[in-house]
């Protein structure tokens, strides 16, 4: 599998996550349905797309950028979607979160396996 289809894996795996996560607020416990199911399905495609790009780049860089990505991607969902407001350190702590997806790219050696 080449590198670019395993971001394209990566991607897939993390937009998955961020919409399963949304739904699984949205289940209010799962006692909701729709929500429920789409929480179930999202997190499948998640993690086995997620799996897919564990033949290529190591676990940690994965999951450092799985991670990193979801988190900034769920709190934007939060605040524009489910209106939870983020204050100053929450939105320097989600800087510092893409600045260490970006050095982890850009820098790193271990991306290219």
């Amino acid at each position: 599998m080449s590198l670019a289809t395993t971001y394209f894996y990566l991607a897939i795996a993390i937009i998955a996550e961020v919409i399963a996560t949304s739904a699984l607020k949205a289940s209010e416990g799962f006692s909701r349905l729709w929500p429920s199911v789409i929480t179930v399905v999202g997190y499948g495609i998640a993690f086995w797309c997620l799996s897919l790009t564990l033949k290529v780049i190591p676990t940690g860089i994965v999951y450092a950028i799985w991670s990193g990505v979801g988190i900034v991607l769920i709190s934007a969902v939060g605040w524009f979607w489910f209106k939870q407001s983020l204050d100053t350190p929450a939105m320097i702590g989600l800087g510092l979160i893409i600045a260490g997806v970006l050095v982890i790219n850009l820098f790193s050696k271990s991306v290219g396996h």
